[in-house]
């Protein structure tokens, strides 16, 4: 998979803002099929920056109801990215 496919959008949230200012740690959406391999290569191509460790977790979707139906949203999965000490994602840092 190229970079594009594989990481899908970063993750703003106050969790992820408190673990990249205390950690070094940034949170993407990625592909559900990419591996952590696939993951680390498309930051350091992506953001030319150093990978330390990538976490991953898989977010079951939310039962959603509509009407008389229930629906499920999409699985998706989060990818938390340790990067070495020194570098940082400018993406990030500009918000």
């Amino acid at each position: 998979m190229e970079a594009r496919q594989v990481l899908r959008r970063p993750l703003l949230t106050e969790k992820a803002t408190v673990s990249r200012e205390t950690r070094n740690e940034y949170a993407f959406e990625v592909n559900t099929r990419a591996n952590k391999l696939q993951i680390k290569a498309a930051i350091e191509q992506e953001f030319n920056v150093k990978v330390a460790d990538v976490r991953t977790v898989t977010i079951r979707g939310k039962l959603k109801r509509q009407g008389y139906t229930m629906g499920r949203r999409s699985d998706w999965k989060k990818a938390l990215v340790t990067l070495k000490p020194g570098n940082t994602i400018e993406l990030f840092e500009q918000t």
